[in-house]
């Protein structure tokens, strides 16, 4: 994990030991002075996005399978896979399964870039505006590709810290509607049904689908 992703964890940890106010889901509550000190760094730091997987084959088969699944939502190709390498990196960077995150993106916004919701929260990743002033960079744009997804990504990475680690409850913190099981089952469902991956898996199906032939797997 990144050193500013750490500072964030600490932070947390720190606040919840003094017993500090915690952050609501996604509605503005006072915070450690720390905390938004950590999640001014988290934001900030503007490494490019790459695919973060090891091998070349199953970056490769990652991406395409990926692209395929999104396709009717995204036609452009070129765009749908700077989105699936931008919410790879930004999802490993922060700690989370790229394919929950993929899941949670679809909950929220099903994919549509520019999408605000009746409470104000924009983007992908349906981030709410306050963020950009509690994390100290208030011109930042929620709509921009990446931007959004960064702030996406540490915010559930911010509530994880807070509920130790506790997906469940992190996502309802996410959602606004902690204690509650529908929106953490909806990603769930989400994440199981349209995005779940892996190796073996995909070279199972690609020879299992009509059109497989010689190197229809990779």
């Amino acid at each position: 994990m990144p050193a500013p992703l750490r500072h964030l964890a600490a932070a947390c940890a720190l606040a919840l030991a003094a017993g500090g106010a915690q952050a609501g889901a996604q509605q503005y509550e006072p915070m450690a002075a720390s905390v938004r000190a950590a999640l001014h760094a988290a934001v900030s730091d503007a490494v490019a996005p790459t695919l973060p997987i090891a091998d070349a084959d199953e970056r490769a088969q990652w991406l395409a399978e990926m692209s395929r699944r999104l396709r009717k939502r995204i036609p452009d190709e070129a765009y749908r896979r700077e989105l699936l390498t931008t919410i790879h990196y930004e999802a490993t960077r922060a700690g989370l399964d790229p394919q929950m995150v993929l899941g949670l993106i679809q909950v929220e916004s099903n994919f549509r870039k520019y999408a605000i919701s009746s409470a104000g929260a924009r983007g992908y990743m349906q981030v709410m505006p306050f963020w950009v002033k509690v994390i100290g960079r208030p011109d930042d744009n929620l709509f921009h590709l990446r931007t959004n997804l960064r702030y996406g990504c540490i915010i559930l990475r911010h509530y994880l810290d807070i509920e130790r680690g506790d997906l469940y409850r992190a996502l309802g913190r996410y959602n606004g509607s902690l204690g509650k099981s529908h929106y953490p089952n909806l990603v769930r469902g989400a994440w199981e049904k349209h995005w779940g991956w892996s190796p073996q898996q995909l070279a199972a199906a690609a020879q299992a689908r009509p059109d497989a032939g010689p190197g229809a797997s990779r």
